[in-house]
């Protein structure tokens, strides 16, 4: 298969699953809900280390020449850096619970510009992610399918948020759903534009790796750790590390597998 029928298919696995997961997830009570919300972003922690630590990092420092190595550490760095900056922007932040502080709407009266705000940031974070995917891909197919994977387990807390909040700011759930798929397309637009740019610049792929793992490790520590520092009791404490470690090992498994 072509590498770019690859990257198409991946980036829209990655997106409209979420969706249509996350719309499935909605359908539960909000007790339950509430109740599984935390394992699913706990798993989603571990898919994210995992895939930077694991994957995307050991490939971005085997593709520069040992000169460069320590160029990619400073990379990683500067993309945490950017990606705080780019949080500080309202239109960047995610939330991975029904109700989020940081968007909630005036419920005295449903106004759409809260929900507006949600989806152009997640379609601008979709676009990212497509950017990462093709990446990925281009530097190793099995690269690009864990890279996916790790995409796909973030994406799905992100958008039962997303939908919640859509909800909560008035939208329909036909409207928050058909909004969410056409945002969730633009991964499919940065997947097609960073295969047609990366393919003229290989030397540029590390430090798109890298770019892609400071994402990665940005959103496990900084946006899902303290949702799960939330909860302290020790049996969810034990539940949290048991899921992020199968997070990781989902990662592993498939990486080990695929090569």
């Amino acid at each position: 298969m072509p590498l770019i029928a690859w990257i198409i298919l991946f980036c829209l696995l990655g997106g409209l699953l979420s969706v249509l997961s996350a719309a499935l997830f909605l359908i539960l009570s909000e007790p339950l809900r509430t109740r599984l919300l935390p394992h699913l972003v706990s798993f989603a922690t571990g898919a994210l280390l995992g895939a930077a630590f694991l994957g995307l990092l050991p490939h971005a420092l085997e593709s520069v020449a040992a000169t460069d190595v320590h160029v990619i550490p400073s990379v990683v760095l500067l993309g945490l850096l950017g990606f705080f900056v780019l949080e500080k922007m309202v239109l960047w932040r995610h939330c991975h619970v029904d109700h989020c502080e940081v968007h909630a709407p005036d419920q005295t009266h449903k106004d759409h510009s809260t929900g507006t705000m949600i989806l152009i940031g997640d379609g601008l974070h979709n676009f990212l992610d497509g950017i990462l995917i093709a990446g990925a891909f281009l530097t190793d197919i099995h690269l690009g399918i864990v890279t996916s994977i790790a995409v796909a387990a973030h994406e799905i807390p992100q958008e039962v948020g997303d939908f919640a909040i859509l909800l909560h700011s008035g939208y329909t759930r036909g409207r928050a759903f058909f909004y969410n798929v056409l945002s969730s397309t633009t991964t499919v637009v940065g997947g097609l534009l960073a295969w047609l740019a990366l393919q003229e610049v290989q030397a540029a792929l590390p430090y798109v790796l890298a770019i892609a793992a400071s994402s990665f490790i940005y959103i496990a520590v900084a946006d899902l750790i303290p949702t799960l520092h939330q909860r302290v009791e020790g049996k969810a404490t034990v539940q949290q590390v048991v899921l992020i470690a199968a997070g990781i090992l989902v990662i592993y498994s498939t990486h080990s597998m695929l090569h």
